[in-house]
C-alpha cells in the first residue's frame, strides 16, 4: 500500500482572464477547481495507474471537507487529522498574459495533531511505501521529515521524499527509497550551479553516497537522469506537447515512477514517470491514464 502525506493540503482555484488590471474589478472567461497537494497529487495520478494510495495530512473545516470529499471521488482513500479550528487553504491562480498566484497559509497544526499523524503513520507495515513531498508549514517543527523517518526506521518501509535543501539532505541517512531533486535544487545542495550531465550524474552520485537508494534528477527540456540503486544510470529524453501547466508536473513523476518500478524495472520506471509528467504539463489539471500511456510511446 501507498500512503502519501499532505501537511497544507489546498483548493486550488483557477482564473482564466483576458487581461489582469490591478486596482480595478477583473472578470473571468472560465474558471476550474482543482484539489491538492504535492502528497495528493501523487495519490491522484497513482489512482490513474491502478495503484492504490492512501492520502494523509491535516484538514480543516469546510475548505477540509471539500478537499476531503473531492480527492475521495477521484479514486484516493483518505484518512486526513482533522483540525478543531481554521480552515484547509485556498489557493487563486489567476491566468492571464501571465500567470499570478495568491497562496492561502492554512490552519495552525498543534502538537495534538501532530501526534495523531504519527499515530496513523505507526500503522504501516512491512512492504508499505509512504512518500513525503513538499515543503514544511510554519505551524510545524522543521524537522519533522526527520522524525518520521526515525520513527519508522527498521520497519522496512519503502520511503520517497521529494523535498529541497536542508530537508532533504537531513534524511539521506534513514536511506530513502526515492529522492527526486531537479537540477537547481542538486546544485544549490552543494552550493553549486550544474552546467553539464556530466556534473549532474557525479552530484547525484554523492546523494546516492549518503544514503539514498534512487535518485531521480529531473532537467526540464533537457529530461531526466537516474542513479538506480543497482548503480546503473539511466536518461531519458523529454515528451513532445505544449506546456499548460507546470502545477504537479513533478508529482506526477514520482507516482509514475512508483507504478514503473513495481517490477523492480527501472529504466520502464523512469520513461513511465517522464510520461506521466508530460501528461500533467500538457494538460489543464493532473495526467489521466490515456495520456500517460499515449506519452510513453514517444519514449
Amino acid at each position: 500500500m501507498v500512503f502519501t502525506v499532505t501537511f497544507n493540503p489546498a483548493i486550488d482555484y483557477v482564473m482564466h482572464t483576458d487581461e489582469l488590471q490591478t486596482g480595478s474589478v477583473n472578470r473571468s472567461r472560465s474558471e476550474e477547481i482543482y484539489f491538492g497537494g504535492k502528497g495528493i497529487n501523487v495519490s491522484i495520478v497513482l489512482s490513474e495507474l491502478g495503484i492504490t494510495s492512501k492520502a494523509l495530512g491535516f484538514a480543516a473545516g469546510f475548505t477540509g471537507k471539500a478537499i476531503e470529499e473531492g480527492v475521495r471521488n477521484m479514486g484516493v482513500e483518505t484518512d486526513f487529522v482533522h483540525l478543531e479550528s481554521g480552515f484547509s487553504r485556498i489557493n487563486v491562480k489567476i491566468k492571464s498574459d501571465d500567470e499570478t498566484d495568491l497562496n492561502g497559509q492554512g490552519p495552525i497544526i498543534s502538537d495534538t495533531a501532530i501526534s495523531e499523524l504519527y499515530e496513523k503513520l505507526d500503522k504501516l507495515k512491512e512492504g508499505d511505501t509512504l512518500v513525503l513531498a513538499g515543503s514544511i508549514p510554519d505551524t510545524l517543527p522543521s524537522d519533522i521529515y526527520e522524525k518520521i523517518l526515525a520513527r519508522l526506521s527498521g520497519k522496512k518501509i519503502k520511503t520517497v521524499v521529494d523535498a529541497t535543501k536542508e530537508l532533504l539532505l537531513n534524511v539521506l541517512k534513514y536511506k530513502p527509497f526515492l529522492i527526486k531533486p531537479n537540477n537547481h535544487e542538486l546544485g544549490e545542495m552543494f552550493g553549486l550551479t550544474l552546467t553539464s550531465e556530466e556534473e549532474i550524474v557525479k552530484y547525484a552520485g554523492k546523494l546516492k553516497e549518503m544514503g539514498a537508494e534512487n535518485v531521480l534528477v529531473s532537467m526540464a527540456g533537457d529530461g531526466a537522469v537516474l542513479l538506480d540503486e543497482h548503480g546503473a544510470v539511466h536518461r531519458c529524453g523529454v515528451c513532445s506537447g505544449k506546456v499548460k501547466n507546470s502545477v504537479g508536473a513533478g508529482d506526477s513523476m514520482v507516482a509514475g515512477f512508483l507504478a514503473g518500478s513495481a517490477e523492480g524495472d527501472y529504466e520502464y520506471a523512469l520513461k513511465l514517470g517522464t510520461a506521466a509528467g508530460g501528461a500533467t504539463a500538457f494538460s489543464d489539471g493532473l495526467a489521466k491514464k490515456e495520456d500517460i500511456f499515449r506519452l510513453l510511446e514517444q519514449l
